[in-house]
């Protein structure tokens, strides 16, 4: 009796993959580029400002919001790229 696999068996160990095809190099790469636009954003990205009815402002600077987002988006590429197994189509 035959066994069918739904999807052949591709890792590491079945031969030496590229560099350019390592999910953790695009994971490591990516996630880089975000904090590094969190960076930039920093130090030259403006503030938002809010007014109340009175006199009062609020400035909170940009940096927070996209660093704010950045994490999410760290948290959802770090689980893809990262993800035990080898198997990062999950």
């Amino acid at each position: 009796m035959t066994t069918m696999l739904d999807r052949p068996e591709v890792g590491r160990a079945a031969g030496r993959q590229s560099l350019w095809r390592m999910p953790e190099l695009w994971g490591a790469i990516s996630i880089a580029s975000m904090w590094l636009a969190v960076l930039f954003v920093g130090i030259y990205g403006g503030d938002f400002t809010s007014w109340n009815a009175g006199s009062q402002s609020t400035t909170i600077p940009s940096a927070v919001f996209v660093a704010f987002f950045a994490f999410l988006a760290t948290v959802s590429v770090a689980k893809r790229a990262f993800a035990r197994g080898g198997d990062a189509t999950r």
